[in-house]
């Protein structure tokens, strides 16, 4: 039984005139509209393939849903290297795709834009590298920037109003980083200093009496960690309350999901902190029905590929011939995809309504819903 939230053609689109703007193919409204995903199939990791398929599954599940669009789907593998997916991309465009729905990578997804961006065809990527997005690239991954301002939304409104960074010193850190300083400062929020650390054990357990001695001076009532379960979360935040800078004087944020390995919620440090996540219902909602038609769970980032049809079908069922075009793409009031709500940016970002999460007893409870409208979309 197909859940309301998931059929309706996942619509949630504002009335616009999507004519007139740059980028993107104009389609027939009398024939099913060709679009190309592409997915790692064929790549040398084991991993890709089930990535692929999953990818696949969650695209045909939401033409499945539906109602009044035809959606001509065709799989391009990429092998998960950008000259596969430049070529893949290259032959879908000349085999009729008005749209591609991937690559998964940053590399591979950049390679296949830039190899169809002469014939004007926009590529909804599955990445969330925000570097890459823009011109014909737009990316449905969730971004760092998307969450930081969520959370620091989040904590400003509830009385957390000094907010200092603690990431590692590499590349996924510092993008965290730049992300945190720039939602700081488009919340109206305050900095309460940055500190980085090497990234390695010693290197995280040398940075602790910075990060408190930081922390103490500019007066934080937050820290905003960007390291993950795999990564220094667990060493932090065991390290910081023996320190005496703990959860219970310093508000705990993560930018990644402390839900994810499901063991994190079992480290007493986290207990009380706060991250960011979609909407649970939705999500289990689209798990639910995914492993009935296809008898086992979808891959995490599956559900981007429903995501992907679910916009491009919303627009098809406006009947105008430019509803793929980039100022389509990116009308206000954005889409219901099975993780909530999301809309794209005009610079090829993306925006997602996500819910705010604690730890309380190791389980996770939700202190602030996802919301289900954008704020200014028109409707």
């Amino acid at each position: 039984m197909k859940g309301a939230a998931l059929s309706a053609a996942v619509l949630a689109v504002a009335a616009c005139d999507p004519s007139g703007l740059n980028t993107g193919q104009r389609i027939s409204t009398t024939a099913p509209v060709p679009v190309a995903l592409l997915v790692p199939a064929g790549s040398s990791n084991s991993g890709d393939a089930l990535l692929a398929q999953s990818l696949e599954n969650a695209a045909k599940l939401a033409i499945a849903d539906l109602e009044g669009v035809q959606i001509d789907l065709r799989v391009y593998p990429t092998a998960g290297d950008p000259a596969t997916a430049q070529a893949s991309a290259l032959k879908a465009v000349d085999e009729g795709a008005k749209i591609i729905l991937g690559p998964v990578f940053g590399e591979a997804a950049n390679a296949a834009a830039t190899a169809v961006a002469s014939q004007n065809v926009n590529v909804l990527s599955f990445s969330n590298n925000t570097t890459i997005a823009g011109g014909n690239l737009f990316v449905l991954g969730p971004t760092f920037d998307n969450t930081a301002n969520r959370l620091v939304a989040f904590a400003r409104a509830n009385g957390k109003d000094g907010i200092m960074s603690v990431y590692s010193q590499n590349s996924a850190g510092q993008l965290g980083n730049t992300a945190i300083s720039n939602a700081i400062a488009a919340q109206g929020a305050r900095s309460a200093g940055a500190v980085g650390y090497e990234f390695s054990q010693e290197g995280v357990i040398a940075a602790v009496s910075q990060i408190k001695l930081t922390a103490e001076q500019n007066l934080a009532d937050a820290l905003f960690l960007t390291s993950n379960t795999s990564g220094a979360l667990p060493l932090l935040t065991q390290l910081l309350p023996e320190s005496g800078l703990s959860s219970e004087t310093t508000q705990f944020i993560g930018l990644t999901r402390w839900d994810i390995p499901a063991q994190t919620l079992e480290l007493p440090g986290v207990q009380g902190g706060w991250f960011a996540l979609p909407d649970p219902a939705l999500t289990d909602q689209f798990q639910s029905r995914y492993a009935q038609a296809y008898g086992g769970l979808p891959h995490p980032i599956g559900g981007l590929a429903y995501d992907g049809i679910a916009a491009i079908g919303a627009l098809v069922k406006s009947g105008n011939a430019n509803a793929l075009t980039s100022s389509a793409l990116t009308q206000g009031a954005g889409f219901q995809g099975v993780n909530g709500i999301f809309r794209l940016r005009t610079d090829g970002t993306n925006e997602r309504g996500l819910a705010v999460a604690t730890i309380r007893d190791k389980k996770v409870v939700i202190i602030d819903p996802a919301p289900t409208r954008f704020a200014g979309a028109g409707l």
